[in-house]
């Protein structure tokens, strides 16, 4: 073994090709330094070494190495890949954590439809909402429900909702819809409100029902009280078109799906309560039905409020427009027959709101005066005017 191969070994020098190892070439990217343990510098000027024994210090500079074509076009390609991966990953992570919102909804009525077709469409999701329903058997259930603030949001009307903060409560309203009831009469004689003399009226509802007051309100423009000229039977609006249907009433007042229902089994319309309440003032079609909420939950969540509001428009006119969101909403419907299925559409379409808050606040402002006299304080309780605040504006920062 030589002098110079035991001097390599000693100082962990990389071996030339004669006596072992080729020096390390130590790569990234597309070049390779040649690395090599430099020796100590005494040992270079060592005078007892033979000339050719001395080792040449290694020469750190780059050289190209085989990968280079490859490398400079593999690296900006890997690049683009990580990054390109790295934005589907945050295209697929939710922006937020859902909203939540608590809905009380009467179970026979349209709301439930639509929040089928939220479901459906995955409107909820888009609009970055998580909705817990709980299905109610009535209106009155509904307001048990918002006055204990068990839920959020529930549908009723704006006359019930302008009575509570008549009486204090911070409750509000925003439009649902406009579609309104019909008086159906099994007896053909019955053409007209003075043909009810004598007669026996189902009235779906109470004696405060808005609709029954309306058009208590519009006969005695024509000088008829029809609380003396017929006999009422008040009931729950199902019970009412049942009896309706089978003869036991001459005539009733319904709500719009129950008076598509009476329609289809052969009930004639005397009168639609559209044209009540033109006849007594309104300008276009006012909104019958809305959502009801607190003022304070508003102030907390104008934004999932205004998403809400978005979420639902959109189910509407999907289920107005798309025959498969049609599908969905008849599942909730409890009629089968499809002539009956085909007024409830046209119905509920021609119910879905068009006009501003505004336009309809200032009709429901001139149907309630109308109300408040004939149905005096045990309707309206001491506001003689629409309360300021019955409807809700969403403010325009909200975010949709």
């Amino acid at each position: 073994m030589n002098e110079n191969w035991r001097l390599k070994r000693r100082f962990h020098l990389p071996l030339d090709e004669g006596g072992g190892r080729a020096p390390k070439a130590i790569g990234w990217g597309c070049f390779r330094r040649v690395s090599a343990v430099r020796p100590h510098p005494g040992w270079l000027r060592h005078p007892t070494l033979p000339i050719k024994g001395r080792v040449k210090a290694p020469d750190l500079s780059f050289t190209r190495s085989p990968c280079t074509e490859a490398g400079f076009i593999l690296r900006p390609i890997f690049q683009t890949l990580l990054l390109a991966a790295l934005v589907a990953l945050l295209a697929v992570a939710p922006a937020r954590a859902a909203d939540r919102l608590r809905l009380g909804l009467q179970k026979t009525g349209s709301g439930v439809w639509e929040l089928a077709v939220v479901s459906a469409f995955g409107l909820d999701k888009e609009a970055g909402l998580e909705l817990t329903v709980t299905e109610l058997a009535n209106t009155d259930a509904a307001k048990i429900a918002i006055q204990s603030s068990s839920v959020d949001i529930v549908v009723s009307d704006w006359l019930w909702v302008a009575r509570q903060r008549a009486d204090g409560a911070k409750l509000t309203f925003y439009p649902h819809s406009t579609a309104i009831g019909a008086l159906m009469a099994r007896d053909k004689t019955v053409k007209s409100l003075s043909d009810l003399t004598g007669k026996k009226l189902g009235v779906a509802g109470g004696p405060l029902d808005k609709s029954w007051l309306l058009l208590r309100a519009y006969a005695q423009r024509s000088g008829i009280d029809l609380t003396k000229s017929a006999t009422i039977v008040y009931g729950a609006p199902p019970l009412i078109a049942e009896k309706a249907a089978e003869g036991e009433l001459d005539a009733a007042l319904e709500f719009w799906n129950f008076a598509a229902d009476l329609e289809a089994r052969g009930l004639s319309r005397v009168i639609d309560l559209r044209k009540v309440e033109t006849a007594l003032g309104a300008k276009g079609a006012p909104v019958v039905t809305g959502y009801v909420f607190d003022e304070g939950f508003a102030a907390k969540s104008p934004a999932p409020l205004a998403r809400f509001f978005a979420m639902i428009d959109k189910a509407r006119h999907l289920i107005a427009a798309s025959d498969a969101a049609w599908r969905v909403a008849m599942q909730r419907i409890p009629a089968k027959d499809l002539a009956v299925l085909a007024l409830y559409r046209k119905s509920y379409v021609e119910g879905i709101p068009a006009r501003s808050v505004e336009q309809e606040r200032e009709d429901a402002a001139g149907l309630y005066a109308t109300l408040a006299e004939i149905g005096g304080p045990a309707l309206v309780g001491s506001a003689k005017a629409l309360p300021a605040g019955t409807f809700y504006e969403p403010a325009a920062s909200a975010v949709r």
